[in-house]
């Protein structure tokens, strides 16, 4: 497991922990990865999203110097060891995402060719809703539709944040993704979304209510209360283990049967 750590200033590394039954996890001491960029610098690396491809780990995070948050990449083959490979998704630079970017989730095959990517971007009026990029060597990404692949929805649990949450499952239905939602008053749930999986940006399925909400003590109160906040998932035979953020204070693990 990488995890998001915060020292006493604030600024966000990237942990390592391992486990031989997915529940009970012993803590390397030192982080694996530390603000050391420019674009790291003292706001940290927050944001972690893995993908395994062939021998390589795939590491997708928000890069965070106290002013931007930037969608950045770091490659590795031991999942210690990180070659930075920069920004791939600029802030302030979108087709409509003219804010920050963060939190890619990379479908784990290629599509016509390509490797796509879902993030979040910030909209002008502070919303923050969900793109889709695409690239064939995972450093330079292209965006792929004008405007939200999958948008917020006025009045719902997903009003006013729309996050992609661990990289996607490739199903027979479509491409599954998990994503985390949050309302007017930014409490945050879990939701699922499939994209069709010849084309990702076609949407075929949405969750009309979330699938997960805090509901512990822990998830209501911490560093950000009423948050639960998907990031890791293993699928286990039928069933779904979730790897999420409790109040963004704690790692907690939840396990269901289906996400429908």
């Amino acid at each position: 497991m990488l995890y998001r750590a915060q020292d006493a200033k604030g600024t966000s590394r990237l942990g390592y922990a391992n486990s031989d039954d997915g529940v009970h996890f012993t803590r390397r001491p030192e982080p694996v990865l530390s603000p050391a960029a420019d674009y790291e610098k003292d706001g940290g690396i927050e944001d972690p999203r893995l993908v395994r491809l062939g021998d390589t780990f795939y590491l997708t995070y928000t890069g965070y110097n106290t002013k931007d948050a930037q969608l950045c990449l770091a490659t590795s083959t031991d999942l210690v060891h990180w070659d930075r490979k920069g920004v791939i998704l600029p802030a302030y630079k979108g087709n409509w995402n003219t804010g920050w970017t963060k939190s890619g989730a990379i479908v784990p095959e290629e599509i016509d060719g390509k490797y796509w990517m879902y993030f979040l971007g910030t909209t002008p009026d502070k919303n923050d809703q969900m793109g889709l990029a695409y690239s064939t060597d995972f450093v330079h990404w292209t965006e792929a539709t004008q405007t939200p692949v999958l948008p917020r929805r006025p009045g719902q649990f997903d009003s006013r944040v729309v996050e992609p949450g661990p990289s996607p499952i490739m199903t027979v239905d479509g491409i599954l993704l998990v994503y985390n939602g949050a309302d007017d008053k930014l409490v945050y749930r879990t939701a699922v979304a499939i994209f069709d999986r010849k084309d990702p940006r076609k949407l075929l399925y949405r969750s009309d209510q979330p699938i997960f909400a805090p509901e512990k003590e822990w998830e209501k109160v911490g560093q950000v209360p009423n948050v639960v906040f998907v990031e890791g998932m293993v699928q286990r035979g039928s069933r779904y283990l979730f790897y999420y953020g409790g109040a963004d204070k704690y790692v907690g693990l939840a396990e269901a049967p289906s996400l429908h």
